[in-house]
């Protein structure tokens, strides 16, 4: 567990309130080690990650976190201290983003309902811009030059449509992967993702394989989401187009996130951050952080506790006034009350 700033460590509470309740139910013990990895860490002592932290971290079955980001710490320090670093050294390849609608909640798309949001984003989370290559020329000056190199390798896009392959054939809906890129203007990088689309795809003779460049992807997301099953797409795409998905799937405070290692250690997180400006009211919505708990159970393998905290998640949005902080008609405790109590 890595409760981290904000309002994270209230989100997780509500989520271990739920994973306790669910340990009963279906006969599970888990064990917790709490870790105070963040920006008031960070604050306090001047690192991001202790040393061996990475290899402590490596040694459990799943990682909690509930949000990294303190409004004293400027950007550019913990992101890439903390939460790139995990990434890239745990090898969370996977970035799993189910994009589904729930009965009872608003979606800002006119005459779409739950039956038209439901697709998955599968996002590769090692590559691409984020990796930092690059650098500055005559920093500081008129002449200035920056640099950012995409870097995409085969293994690491093979891996990754795999992945999405196998996901639309567990999910067996519509059996439609859709690869969203920018083959046009990236002819390199996206070429390669083309090509090992293609050739991968002749081992799913079941999944139908789909293309839409990323900006005609955002537009159908928004005018035609039930087109989608599946989509499977580069970091920097993948990073964009789910917080557009967080946004029609009714907002951040129904949005959770997985970064997956099939081979090793996994995080789970709710995507909306530390919101720091509702820290200590009490008036989060935490039904992310819960419905990540729902992801890391499936991950794990208990796909029955995993399938009913989603619903008893489902349940309690039922009762619920908004989705937003502070008008949800509940408390943030009281939510997970209410999820607990529907196990």
């Amino acid at each position: 567990m890595i409760p981290g700033d904000g309002t994270g460590p209230e989100v997780v509470r509500e989520g271990l309130k739920v994973l306790k309740a669910a340990e009963e139910k279906f006969k599970i013990r888990f064990q917790f080690t709490e870790f105070d990895y963040g920006g008031t860490r960070y604050l306090r002592t001047g690192e991001t990650l202790p040393e061996g932290a990475v290899d402590q971290l490596r040694g459990f079955q799943a990682i909690y976190l509930g949000a990294i980001g303190h409004p004293e710490v400027k950007p550019g320090i913990l992101e890439p201290g903390i939460l790139l670093k995990l990434r890239f050294e745990l090898d969370l390849y996977i970035n799993l983003r189910p994009v589904k609608l729930y009965p009872n909640v608003e979606t800002p798309l006119a005459n779409k309902g739950p039956k038209d949001i439901d697709f998955v984003v599968v996002r590769e989370n090692t590559e691409d811009l984020y990796v930092g290559v690059g650098g500055f020329f005559k920093k500081g000056t008129p002449d200035e030059v920056a640099l950012q190199e995409m870097v995409a390798t085969r293994k690491g896009v093979e891996r990754c449509l795999r992945y999405a392959f196998e996901l639309t054939r567990r999910r067996n809906k519509m059996k439609k992967l859709t690869l969203c890129a920018k083959t046009n203007v990236l002819t390199y990088a996206n070429d390669l993702w083309w090509r090992a689309f293609n050739e991968v795809a002749k081992d799913y003779p079941d999944i139908k394989p789909d293309y839409a460049h990323v900006d005609a992807t955002t537009m159908w997301m928004v005018k035609n989401p039930e087109w989608f099953d599946v989509i499977v797409t580069p970091n920097l795409f993948g990073d964009i187009i789910t917080d557009l998905g967080a946004m029609i799937q009714g907002g951040m405070g129904v949005a959770a996130g997985g970064n997956i290692n099939p081979q090793g250690v996994s995080m789970f997180e709710p995507i909306g951050g530390s919101a720091p400006k509702y820290t200590g009211q009490g008036v989060i919505n935490p039904i992310a952080a819960i419905l990540a708990v729902q992801m890391m159970l499936e991950t794990l393998g208990e796909e029955k506790a995993a399938a009913a905290v989603e619903n008893s998640a489902m349940r309690a949005i039922g009762k619920m006034k908004s989705m937003n902080a502070g008008q949800m008609g509940y408390s943030t405790s009281q939510v997970g009350d209410l999820v607990a109590a529907g196990l």
